[in-house]
């Protein structure tokens, strides 16, 4: 009983981490249906939505536990974590190994974490890229490469502390359009409209469109509707906060 409790536990770390790190709803529940099979189950029964996560697990003797797991973290898409955590269960469904190995490969793969450098230099090449991209100068560019460090800066040590991503959201986008703002006052020359751009598109929510549609799709309505919804707060959050920037840099500037 001991160890069928192991199971089901590494079962929920699995799809928790699985979950957080960007795999859509359908993928979390095959893989971790296919997992409880290899461990022994006769019969598994998986629900997913973006906040919960429901495992029943029939034994071959009949015998069966069910456990939930609430899920709090925010999703990262950590596409790194998210393909070794694929590699993992591949490598286990076609040969099983024992709950105690497995556990020792999961929390590996959990503590893998992606180099802040390379977060910072994506970040500034994303902003940079955009500006141009959208008919910004090199010095628009420069300036949005700038404001990305600011914004990564605010990701890595505000966001821990905010209640909630639509607060960070909403202040970080608060807190860069009136940065931008005030550059393009000291510095006429650049183009306001084009540096924002560029660093709006590090906070806009677009793999979370693109996987609520997606899950509405294959017929995972009630996890693409939450995700929908989700994605569209936070870019009301966003654009109420750029707004607000643009308002109290006019009436100051």
């Amino acid at each position: 009983m001991q160890e069928r409790e192991q199971i089901i536990h590494a079962l929920l770390d699995f799809g928790e981490e699985f979950l957080i790190s960007g795999a859509e709803i359908s993928r979390v529940e095959d893989t971790m249906n296919r997992i409880g099979m290899a461990f022994g189950a006769q019969k598994m029964n998986v629900f997913v939505i973006t906040s919960h996560i429901i495992v029943t697990i029939s034994w071959p003797d009949g015998a069966s536990l069910t456990e939930t797991r609430r899920i709090r973290r925010d999703t990262d898409n950590d596409f790194v974590k998210l393909e070794e955590l694929n590699a993992l269960s591949r490598r286990f469904c076609a040969s099983p190994f024992s709950i105690h190995e497995f556990g020792q490969r999961l929390s590996r793969i959990r503590g893998i974490h992606s180099s802040r450098r390379d977060v910072l230099f994506g970040s500034v090449l994303v902003a940079f890229s955009f500006a141009l991209f959208f008919g910004g100068n090199i010095a628009d560019a420069v300036a949005a490469g700038a404001v990305a460090v600011f914004i990564f800066w605010m990701q890595t040590y505000i966001q821990p502390i905010c209640l909630n991503t639509i607060s960070f959201t909403c202040s970080a986008s608060f807190l860069s359009g009136f940065l931008i703002s005030l550059l393009t006052f000291l510095l006429p020359f650049l183009h306001r409209d084009k540096i924002l751009i560029g660093d709006i598109m590090l906070l806009v929510p677009g793999i979370m469109f693109t996987n609520a549609f997606r899950e509405v799709l294959l017929g995972d309505t009630i996890s693409g509707v939450l995700r929908l919804l989700e994605a569209v707060l936070l870019a009301a959050a966003m654009a109420l906060g750029i707004m607000a920037a643009m308002w109290l840099a006019g009436q100051l500037f």
